[in-house]
């Protein structure tokens, strides 16, 4: 069987193919998705990539397929483990961690100011996939990001560096790390002015580095002998996701509750009112991944969080039972309330880490108020994706409790009025990757999944 485009997710886990048939036509079609065990710990990528193929062609009752591209997510050996270092945390430090995260990057670690022995023996413990360097608006403070690049020049590290600090310390920089083990990537400023934030060109640049890269980590080296097209990083690719469906519908978050992790994506300006008390710049399109919300891994820190007692209250049974039993994919109606109930907390507690709230300040002159985080009070459209956001019975009613768990109206949530939205097929992450090659394709099977008329 003869077909166009084939996207690889290459989980840590496990690896999906979605296949996809005459995508230049106005009628593109979704073939079908094969899955395998990922083969990178083994040592070789494409053990799990051909297994993939070969459940897909099982699947679709085909011998073979032939594809013309192979494009590719991936969050296999570790994802894109990265640190940060900027020369004020609420200023260049956190500009450059929102780049980082927004490409999909898993941060290891964040220091402003200058390095220290520490600082720099985790580094060397973390192995990061990328480093980047950030300090100073342009024309201002340059001390601080040389000091730390020489630092990190004198570890001599074959990881690559992305420098996105003042632009008046390129020159240096190119001379600091000239011949080192691992390219220099010179950006535009991540903050080049006070409380202005430049984050897309070094998003940009971080999963240009990153495909280049990944095809050196263990177990991805060959890699390339399937995949001709470009390979992101998983989260970076729902981003990409994000942004092309906010260019036709508009100010939208993205919910993906994981087995180990909770990823929201929101892609929105916010209000007028709001920018204008707001004490610090926010993206507008910006990620934030939490570690401890997982249904599966962590879902003993679920547990902790809701309160063992109120949540054996609030189900009727026993906890210890359903998670002595419980593997990952819910069987029986117990492990399925246990499961929608964490992925319910998991849902609230995000929102409430992503988004900003309002703060009542007091002083001489009487009550101030201020805007803290990013705004949310504009969404238009609320998307559930991943595997406990498109499978689980009661989803669209966990996303909905979003809208009502702001009691006090201090907190920048959607309104009741945000519409809910869910990625039937799970492919965002897929489209993600497609749209960088076939745009309007992608947008055809996002309003396919999503039920939205899109084109």
């Amino acid at each position: 069987m003869k077909i166009d485009v084939l996207v690889a997710e290459i989980g840590s886990t496990t690896t999906l193919v979605n296949a996809f048939a005459h995508v230049e036509a106005d009628h593109p079609v979704f073939f079908g998705q094969g899955q395998a065990p990922t083969s990178v710990l083994d040592g070789d990528v494409r053990i799990g990539l051909e297994g993939a193929i070969r459940d897909l062609c099982k699947k679709t009752s085909v011998d073979s397929i032939e594809y013309t591209e192979m494009l590719a997510t991936s969050s296999a050996a570790g994802g894109l483990k990265m640190t940060v270092h900027g020369l004020v945390y609420d200023m260049t430090a956190k500009a450059a961690k929102e780049a980082a995260l927004g490409a999909g990057a898993i941060i290891h670690q964040v220091t402003a100011g200058r390095l220290r022995r520490t600082d720099l023996e985790r580094i060397r413990e973390i192995r990061p996939n990328l480093i980047m360097i950030a300090g100073g608006v342009d024309y201002g403070e340059r001390d601080t990001a040389i000091a730390n690049a020489e630092a990190i020049r004198a570890m001599e590290l074959p990881i690559p560096v992305i420098y996105a600090g003042n632009v008046e310390n390129q020159e240096e920089m190119r001379l600091i790390f000239k011949d080192a083990k691992a390219p220099l990537y010179l950006v535009e400023n991540v903050y080049p002015k006070i409380d202005q934030l430049n984050v897309e060109p070094a998003r940009k640049v971080i999963q240009e580095a990153f495909e280049h890269h990944i095809i050196q980590a263990p177990g991805m080296e060959h890699v390339r002998d399937l995949v001709n097209g470009p390979i992101i990083p998983t989260p970076g690719a729902v981003m990409e996701c994000g942004k092309l469906l906010y260019e036709q519908i508009g100010d939208l978050v993205i919910l993906d509750v994981g087995g180990a992790t909770t990823d929201l994506h929101s892609v929105t300006v916010g209000s007028e009112e709001i920018a204008r008390i707001l004490v610090s710049p926010e993206p507008i399109a910006k990620r934030t991944v939490e570690g401890d919300l997982g249904v599966y891994v962590n879902m003993h820190n679920i547990i902790e969080i809701i309160g063992k007692e109120k949540l054996e209250e609030e189900l009727g049974f026993s906890v210890d039972a359903v998670t002595e039993s419980y593997k990952a994919v819910p069987e029986t109606k117990q492990e399925f309330l246990f499961v929608q109930r964490l992925a319910q907390e998991a849902v609230l507690k995000a929102t409430e880490r992503h988004a900003g709230k309002i703060r009542y300040v007091y002083g001489p002159s009487g009550r101030s108020t201020l805007a803290e985080g990013k705004d949310l009070s504009q969404v238009k459209y609320i998307i559930g994706t991943g595997g406990a956001l498109t499978r689980l019975p009661d989803r669209i009613e966990m996303m909905k409790a979003i809208a009502q768990h702001n009691k006090n109206g201090t907190l920048l949530f959607p309104n009741e009025e945000a519409k809910i939205l869910v990625d039937d097929d799970y492919i965002m992450a897929s489209l993600g990757v497609l749209s960088k090659t076939h745009k309007r394709a992608a947008l055809y099977f996002l309003e396919k999944s999503l039920k939205l008329s899109l084109l």
